[in-house]
């Protein structure tokens, strides 16, 4: 079993390597988020899934948002108990690669920790090697997998949990 050893960390004003600054998601990012969500993914969230989140209890929306860029990134951790789920995250192409998603992670982590949530789990692409590394670097461990769980192209998804 992977324990992830952040759950001390100082999440005042969370930065990353690109000079952003990682803060709650609100209802004016959703244009930028969606914009990222349909590079990211080939079935995409719809804005009023975003929206629907914003409130709802256990729901934590976070983004990264550069001083020139904008949002560049965003991740969504659902609460439940002492379990949460890593709904969603993703990165706009431009800053692939330069630590955004490490960073936003590291702080969903934090924030998960904080809110007393014990475990994490999360599906991912089979075929998505660099958030597999993404997720393993953290200490989350593949525990399963389902079958023709995602659409265009029909692929499995791998099914990954972290004890935090």
């Amino acid at each position: 079993m992977a324990i992830w050893a952040g759950c001390d960390l100082n999440m005042n004003d969370s930065k990353c390597g690109v000079e952003a600054v990682i803060r709650p998601m609100n209802i004016g990012d959703i244009d930028c988020v969606l914009g990222i969500e349909l590079q990211a993914f080939t079935s995409p969230w719809k804005a009023e899934t975003f929206l629907s989140l914003l409130d709802r209890d256990g729901a934590e929306l976070w983004v990264t948002e550069h001083p020139e860029a904008g949002v560049i990134a965003y991740g969504i951790l659902w609460c439940l108990l002492d379990q949460g789920e890593l709904a969603n995250m993703a990165v706009a192409p431009e800053f692939l690669g330069q630590g955004v998603a490490a960073q936003l992670l590291d702080h969903i982590l934090g924030v998960a920790c904080s809110r007393g949530v014990k475990s994490i789990y999360l599906e991912v692409r089979a075929s998505n090697d660099r958030a597999v590394e993404l997720y393993r670097g953290f200490g989350f461990q593949e525990i399963s997998r389902r079958e023709g769980y995602y659409d265009l192209p029909r692929e499995d998804a791998r099914i990954m949990r972290i004890e935090l």
